[in-house]
């Protein structure tokens, strides 16, 4: 019975977002082991990404609404589920296992979780985040990257999406902190993920995050590039998050680096160019890419694999001769994100063919 109740649960997440896809191994029934009691998987089997009140749970599952709403709010707490406060209102809702379970891990993860994730990565969910990267984060440039003389939406400009937010909560990201307990620390800024709107007032229930004013996360943004970090918010208009990220312990980038063509998994709109006149070959720019797209040629000067480059900018904003460029793509290549999360789901279901 215990074994069927966490294949059952796998079977679930495996609907959401990016997938929860099987492996041979069973890590992923062990993972779930770890977070989950059998009452617990059973309580999220009952859920769905619809948020509900507790009656509204117990009503169909003949559960008194008291316990329920206990049981709920217990897993609430561990980061099993979504749960929305309005007043007095309370609602829940079952949660992807990315962005969701991992990411609700930050505040007490331990070792023993970090090794069971990235072996769960290794085996099987860097292909899932593969085939669903373009719907799940999109690559935003450098701000000043960008030629002023072409007008850039404010979708693809990190400084107008935190200037849009009523309120702004700051976590630690999941994937360095994974990192520097699994195999290495990059060093890069850990308080490095932002949260809007419910998902943030979560994190801030949860103690996972703290709210920051507008300058303060305009301060961290411009540190997390001076770092060498690629900004990614969710791909829609009005994200509901947006990260920070670098190639060698973000789950997204690490999964594409993985792929020979990361260029056609993105969602992105801009590609670097290299002036082969201009450049010095001082390869200063170098090690700020994330994807290895850069190298140098015979001639001693930088060239740009455009099948890795995923237009981030972070090449042109160190160029002390101005010799790389970001262009921005044309016709049917330029592409405008869904309008909302609830689009942006929408599509990466349909293109997983779950819908």
């Amino acid at each position: 019975m215990a074994a069927d109740i966490y294949r059952r649960l796998q079977q679930q997440l495996d609907l959401y977002s990016m997938g929860f896809p099987e492996t041979a191994s069973g890590i992923e029934i062990r993972i779930l082991q770890h977070l989950f009691t059998e009452q617990e998987a059973m309580i999220f089997s009952w859920l769905t990404p619809m948020l509900e009140t507790a009656r509204d749970v117990s009503a169909r599952t003949q559960e008194p609404e008291a316990e329920m709403a206990e049981q709920l709010d217990r897993m609430a707490d561990k980061g099993l589920l979504f749960r929305l406060k309005k007043g007095e209102r309370v609602r829940y809702g079952a949660i992807p296992f990315v962005h969701g379970l991992f990411e609700f891990q930050v505040k007490n993860l331990t070792p023993e979780f970090a090794a069971m994730a990235r072996q769960y990565f290794d085996e099987a969910f860097d292909h899932a985040m593969q085939k669903g990267a373009e719907y799940f984060l999109r690559t935003i440039p450098v701000h000043k990257s960008i030629d002023v003389t072409h007008h850039v939406a404010s979708h693809e400009d990190a400084l107008a999406i935190l200037r849009d937010k009523a309120a702004i909560v700051v976590t630690d990201c999941i994937c360095r902190k994974t990192a520097g307990l699994v195999d290495h620390d990059c060093g890069k800024p850990l308080e490095a993920c932002f949260m809007f709107g419910s998902m943030g007032q979560y994190y801030l229930d949860r103690g996972m995050g703290r709210e920051i004013s507008l300058a303060e996360a305009e301060k961290i943004l411009a540190d997390c590039r001076e770092a060498g970090l690629v900004t990614q918010p969710a791909t829609s208009r009005n994200p509901g998050g947006m990260c920070n990220c670098c190639g060698d312990c973000c789950g997204v980038l690490r999964a594409l680096n993985k792929h020979p063509k990361p260029a056609d998994l993105v969602f992105s709109n801009h590609f670097a160019r290299v002036d082969g006149d201009a450049c010095t070959g001082c390869e200063t720019c170098l090690d700020r890419c994330q994807m290895g797209a850069l190298a140098v040629s015979k001639k001693g000067r930088v060239r740009v694999d455009l099948d890795r480059c995923i237009g981030c900018g972070l090449c042109v904003s160190v160029c002390p001769v101005e010799a790389v460029t970001l262009v921005p793509k044309s016709g049917s290549d330029h592409r405008t994100p869904p309008e909302s999360m609830a689009d942006q789901m929408m599509h990466l279901a349909r293109k997983r063919g779950v819908i």
